[in-house]
């Protein structure tokens, strides 16, 4: 028998441009340049990677073609170290790729994919019980719905983050996807796009009415959390910002080190701070920590 997982990660890969040093937002028929470029993999592998640097058991769902950017990304992961039990291998292109505007507070991205769909590991689930479930995404399709209320009723822990969207709270299925889980963390904005709030506070108690706890992201002011009538405030950690585009991610893999160690939700969120801080000290998800690190961080030793 092997060890079940702590956590299962459904989610599609991305290659990311980095475009870093840029002196504002491009315009049509302005060229601007960037002091900083790289290449790196991205999408869920951000989460991927910072999972497996913090020592957890996960195993990333994903699916991967035969063209340039899978074949990155794949690359990248295997020289990582991920646990491909759970990737499938196309014998066809499945391109998923993303320009990067990243700036010291924010980001802004260009994307395309042949295919948007995510694999949903419905059956690994059931397999394998693993502790935790963590979706990547805002997920209110009924098969995701379908997936998350299997793993609940099974024991398993569900996370969901949101990730830009376009939907509200008035869209079919949205709230009951996040009346599916256990933690709802979206990003401010996100939050009152999808509660149509004026306010964070305002946004976080509508969604506490659907989830048992919400997190919501503020970047540099930290994160604010309500479980039941707690609420909950954490800051960022300082640290010299280089890009933000994986700061979300190794946020929710920080959070879930903490919550899987059975910690309280005040450490969880210093946690989750620490992790997705100290992974904008570089490009993508390049600096994403160690369990040695971000330990270090939360004893003030770093």
């Amino acid at each position: 028998m092997r060890e079940p997982y702590d956590i299962i990660l459904p989610g599609v890969y991305f290659c990311d441009l980095v475009f870093t040093g840029l002196p504002g937002m491009p315009s049509l028929g302005k060229e601007i340049y960037g002091s900083g470029f790289d290449i790196l993999p991205g999408g869920t592998f951000n989460t991927a990677l910072a999972l497996h640097r913090l020592g957890l058991r996960s195993a990333w769902a994903v699916d991967f073609g035969t063209d340039f950017f899978s074949q990155f990304v794949l690359r990248e992961a295997r020289r990582e170290g991920l646990d491909e039990s759970l990737f499938k291998l196309r014998d066809a292109p499945l391109r998923s790729v993303t320009a990067s505007l990243s700036f010291p507070d924010d980001r802004a991205f260009i994307s395309y994919v042949d295919s948007a769909e995510t694999r949903l590991p419905l059956e690994e689930v059931a397999r394998y019980r693993p502790r935790c479930l963590l979706m990547p995404y805002l997920a209110y399709q009924a098969d995701a719905i379908r997936l998350m209320q299997l793993a609940r009723q099974q024991g398993t822990f569900v996370y969901m983050d949101c990730q830009s969207n376009d939907a509200t709270l008035q869209d079919a299925g949205v709230a009951d996807a996040i009346r599916s889980v256990d933690v709802f963390a979206p990003n401010a904005t996100e939050a009152q796009h999808l509660t149509g709030k004026g306010t964070v506070e305002e946004a976080l108690a509508c969604l506490a009415q659907l989830a048992p706890q919400v997190v919501i992201k503020l970047g540099q002011q930290g994160v604010i959390a309500r479980q039941g009538a707690a609420v909950v405030r954490s800051a960022a950690i300082a640290v010299k910002v280089v890009d933000t585009t994986a700061a979300g991610d190794c946020f929710n893999a920080g959070y879930l080190y903490g919550f899987l160690k059975g910690l309280p939700l005040e450490a969880c969120l210093r946690y989750g701070n620490i992790c997705g801080g100290l992974s904008t000290t570089r490009r993508g998800c390049q600096a994403a920590p160690t369990a040695k690190q971000v330990e270090q961080r939360f004893k003030g030793k770093l």
